[in-house]
């Protein structure tokens, strides 16, 4: 698939990052921020070398072990499914991170490369210290800041509910986002069980068959692509899909998540799982009487008039929900779980 023929993300130079979160604030499409961390030491590193960029990582490393990915050569760097659907195309195993890179680096010499992956890491657990100068000051908010790292890779098109800066730290990174709306045309996988924990498009990027997923042609229409330089930031809105290929032989990548609701509200795949056990096998027309109930509770509660109801009695009917009644809700569901 040629990035040529997809619309770019939109671009901006220059831009603090008080404008950057101003931004943010209202945004729901993704955006570039051109060199926002270019002035990072790591960035400089990686701009010298590649070696440099993993020798100025070592000095934080403090035997914290880490999780990797073996990608077999003819697999081409995709992390990805085995055949049969019943596990993975790579072997994943702990081991320290200085064997991590020693290993990067040695592939990198070879001409047809084991393909090395880490996915998201705890970048205050594996290298304390490295995020003082490295990551994104988002303070008030709290951020789950983690790294990322590889040779030539590729990660399937997959969402998160966090929303998600994710600064391009070493080497150049290529990421393809669709809007959430078109879960319908990228040909989900299962959902027991997927690469990194997180439902995945079951499409090849690189060879998408349009006679197994016709549809995708469909998400391309709509889809946008960033190229990613070093130092280069990209902001991805919850639940936006997104295909991410490393392109150099060493690439870094440094994400921040966070969610813009507090966190007693829980984690809304829990209320997917939840339907899936209680709605998804009921007969159509019970489907549709509860997409009518969760359409005037949930989904369009905003042009609901609830007003005859006094807001001292609208108990988990208050808008937004104060902590005081998620509690009571939480607590309400696990008692009824438990019968």
């Amino acid at each position: 698939m040629s990035n040529d023929t997809l619309t770019a993300v939109d671009c901006v130079s220059d831009w603090t990052l008080a404008q950057v979160m101003a931004h943010i604030e209202q945004a729901d499409k993704p955006m570039v921020f051109k060199g926002l961390c270019r002035h990072w030491p790591l960035v400089q590193a990686g701009l010298e070398s590649s070696d440099k960029a993993l020798d100025y990582l070592r000095q934080f490393y403090q035997g914290y072990a880490v999780t990797a990915y073996h990608i077999a050569p003819e697999q081409q760097g995709r992390v990805f499914y085995n055949q049969q659907l019943d596990g993975f195309n790579y072997q994943a195993g702990r081991l320290d991170f200085n064997q991590l890179l020693a290993r990067l680096q040695q592939e990198n010499a070879s001409a047809n490369p084991t393909g090395i992956y880490m996915g998201s890491t705890d970048i205050h657990q594996c290298l304390p210290g490295l995020g003082e100068q490295n990551s994104l000051n988002l303070q008030p908010i709290n951020p789950l800041t983690s790294i990322w790292l590889g040779n030539k890779t590729k990660v399937a098109a997959h969402f998160d509910f966090p929303l998600n800066l994710a600064c391009n730290v070493v080497g150049k990174r290529t990421f393809t986002l669709f809007p959430p709306e078109q879960i319908c045309n990228l040909y989900v996988g299962p959902m027991e069980f997927a690469p990194g924990g997180q439902d995945i498009s079951m499409v090849d990027f690189d060879k998408p068959d349009f006679e197994r997923f016709p549809q995708f042609q469909q998400a391309l229409d709509t889809a946008l692509t960033a190229e990613l330089m070093p130092g280069d930031v990209l902001f991805i809105p919850s639940m936006w899909w997104h295909h991410v290929r490393g392109i150099d032989d060493i690439n870094v990548l440094i994400t921040h998540w966070w969610r813009d609701t507090p966190g007693y509200l829980g984690r809304p795949n829990n209320a997917l799982l939840h339907s899936m056990l209680s709605l998804r096998s009921l007969p159509k027309a019970q489907r549709q009487a509860w997409k009518a109930m969760f359409d005037h509770y949930i989904f369009d509660h905003d042009d609901v008039d609830d007003s005859y109801i006094p807001d001292t009695a609208k108990g988990m009917l208050s808008k937004p929900l104060d902590e005081l009644n998620a509690r009571k809700l939480r607590a309400d569901l696990i008692n009824k779980l438990k019968r």
